[in-house]
């Protein structure tokens, strides 16, 4: 295991409107080579908002503007004898695109903006996909 605590990491679902929000695809493990949304470790002195500020903004080259925590989630990976592996706690937020162009950079290898459809039938792990259906609901009022 890499640690003997669960890492503290954050995320956030940004929307441009309610027709889009930024997927990301995976450089590095956890979920190498999946899409997801923008996200990363909380730095020791960060704090979790300046934490995905900087995430999204080095992943992506975009400025968000934060919004409300929607939930936390336990990621923990397991070996065959069901022994910890790894443990990642993810703050994932609602957040608003405010500036930039949308260009991977840092520890992805892909970013677009799509449609709350598309990001739900291109994320494979769901709680990501509940995450961001949770999202849609409390921003936008929609279910996806």
């Amino acid at each position: 295991m890499e640690t003997s605590l669960p890492v503290a990491c954050v995320g956030a679902v940004v929307w441009r409107g309610a027709a889009a929000l930024l997927l990301v695809r995976r450089g590095k493990q956890p979920r190498l080579g999946q899409w997801s949304i923008p996200g990363g470790r909380i730095e020791p002195g960060e704090t979790q908002h300046e934490a995905i500020a900087r995430e999204v903004l080095e992943e992506t080259g975009i400025a968000i503007q934060l919004g409300p925590l929607i939930d936390a989630v336990d990621l923990i990976g397991r070996d065959a004898s069901d022994a910890v592996t790894s443990h990642y706690l993810l703050l994932d937020f609602t957040a608003h695109w405010r500036a930039g162009e949308a260009a991977p950079s840092s520890d992805v290898i892909s970013c677009e903006w799509v449609s709350p459809g598309e990001a739900v039938a291109r994320v494979e792990w769901s709680e990501t996909k509940r995450i961001i259906r949770e999202s849609a609901r409390r921003t936008w009022g929609f279910e996806i």
